[in-house]
């Protein structure tokens, strides 16, 4: 899931990313276009849900948590574009 602040012209906006991991899991990291595809780590929340902020600027990204190693697109996000991996990278559109 995410939940993107207001963003405008080249102004950045608060980009809350999120997951719910369908099992009992040690870590979930966040990577996409906007940290060049590092894997960052997400903070494990009280009610078991894993998140990250990140500060952006209007456009597109691209993006994939990695689950316990696993790499895997945001289930609650329809918007998937192919990748030369054979695989979908989840995709949101900041600002405007």
């Amino acid at each position: 899931m995410v939940n993107s602040g207001k963003s405008s012209g080249k102004n950045k906006g608060t980009t809350r990313f999120a997951v719910q991991p369908a099992r009992k899991v040690d870590e979930v990291l966040l990577a996409g276009t906007f940290n060049d595809w590092k894997p960052e780590k997400m903070a494990k929340q009280k009610d078991g849900t894993f998140a990250a902020s990140k500060s952006l600027a209007p456009g597109d990204y691209k993006y994939k948590f990695v689950i316990d190693g696993q790499w895997v697109p945001d289930s609650s996000n329809p918007r998937h574009v192919p990748n030369p991996y054979g695989s979908v990278d989840s995709v949101i559109h900041v600002g405007n």
